[in-house]
């Protein structure tokens, strides 16, 4: 009888998820940080690492060949209810996880796959310019040539984000010398090493949000990398792999920040919806698209490799959808608040310039519309 009791109560209260831990850290130690992380005063590295212990980052490691990035888009999404700087921080170390758990570097999965993936250790990613570059918009702005036992890679990126002095980041630099292949196939995709003397982090000017997200221009001067740390040579093939998680792992910033809107115009219903009931976007519009997205998104999220150019365009055209939306709703969620969501102190118009921002990280609103016209 008492086996039987227990097997009931534990069919009652089934154990948390990690996305269920995840969004109770979130609520109870994020949530106190999220004003000093939009003002920049604040870079959240233990509560990264706390993410880590939990499980956040390790979910969507492939096993064994397929891979479900169900678990991390919905972590991310609890994560961005409350802080959307935080939850694009999720998204770099999701990523670099992603890169080191598809890397045919035996040596380098080895190396950084648990710690990544466990948040010992940190990093982000630093693909902006190349997948701009891969998509006709930009050139590549980091140059190697082949040394002994590596490459000595020169140049500088803008901005690379959730850096820091001990952390990581993949990016991509073109091979000075010509070898007869193409462009892309003169490739490289590796793991740059903060802690490289050779690697200079500049602190960026002041952004319209997300100020305490570890965001640096980094500068390399003749930093040599050595083929421990080489993720994929040619590039081009690798990144063709792992564009679709890339993209889809961002949609959990989306519908985490659309959740959190839903909610503030919810909460101002009782003292203003007697006239907030003549704006022309409701909650339970949002509600229906928010279900609709997610719908989508846990759908694709199921199988990341999916090569067919159909499964890529429903990838591109989420994720297009979902900036629009952030934009949308926070835009909403504002004007039903009226001048109260006007105040610094409310979280409406935090969310609104977090909106724009899932609007224009890369693939930005218009690298997607383009990305949709060259399919």
């Amino acid at each position: 009888m008492g086996s039987l009791a227990l097997s009931r109560v534990a069919a009652q209260d089934p154990a948390p998820t990690i996305a269920d831990e995840v969004a109770r850290l979130a609520r109870q130690e994020l949530t106190p940080l999220a004003s000093a992380i939009d003002a920049g005063s604040v870079y959240p590295a233990e509560f990264l690492r706390r993410l880590g212990e939990v499980g956040a980052w390790n979910s969507h490691v492939p096993q064994e060949g397929p891979a479900d990035l169900r678990c991390a888009i919905q972590s991310m999404a609890a994560i961005g209810e409350v802080c959307g700087a935080t939850a694009f921080m999720a998204w770099c170390q999701n990523t670099l996880v992603w890169y080191a758990a598809n890397s045919t570097n035996m040596k380098l999965a080895t190396r950084f796959g648990d710690c990544f993936s466990s948040g010992r250790r940190l990093g982000g990613t630093g693909l902006s310019n190349p997948m701009k570059s891969f998509f006709g918009i930009e050139r590549l702005k980091l140059k190697g040539r082949k040394v002994d036992g590596g490459y000595i890679v020169r140049g500088a990126l803008p901005w690379v984000s959730n850096l820091g002095p001990d952390h990581y980041f993949g990016t991509i630099f073109e091979r000075e010398d010509d070898d007869g292949t193409s462009e892309q196939g003169r490739t490289v995709m590796f793991l740059a090493d903060c802690a490289d003397p050779a690697i200079t982090l500049t602190p960026c000017k002041p952004f319209l949000a997300m100020d305490g997200t570890g965001t640096y221009g980094v500068q390399f001067r003749d930093a040599f990398v050595p083929d421990e740390l080489i993720l994929a040579e040619p590039a081009a093939p690798f990144v063709k792999k792992i564009r679709a998680g890339f993209i889809l792992l961002q949609v959990g910033m989306g519908l985490g920040l659309m959740r959190d809107c839903i909610n503030i115009m919810d909460e101002v219903h009782a003292p203003l919806g007697h006239v907030n009931r003549y704006l022309p976007q409701q909650p339970l519009q949002f509600r229906e698209l928010y279900a609709e997205l997610e719908k989508e998104a846990m759908t694709l999220a199921r199988d990341p490799y999916n090569a067919d150019d159909s499964y890529w365009r429903r990838v591109v055209a989420l994720r297009l959808r979902i900036g629009d939306a952030s934009v949308a709703v926070a835009h909403a969620a504002m004007l039903h608040c009226g001048a109260r969501g006007y105040l610094m102190s409310h979280r409406a118009q935090r969310r609104l310039r977090e909106a724009y921002f899932v609007a224009i990280v890369t693939p930005a609103t218009k690298q997607l519309r383009k990305m949709l016209a060259d399919a």
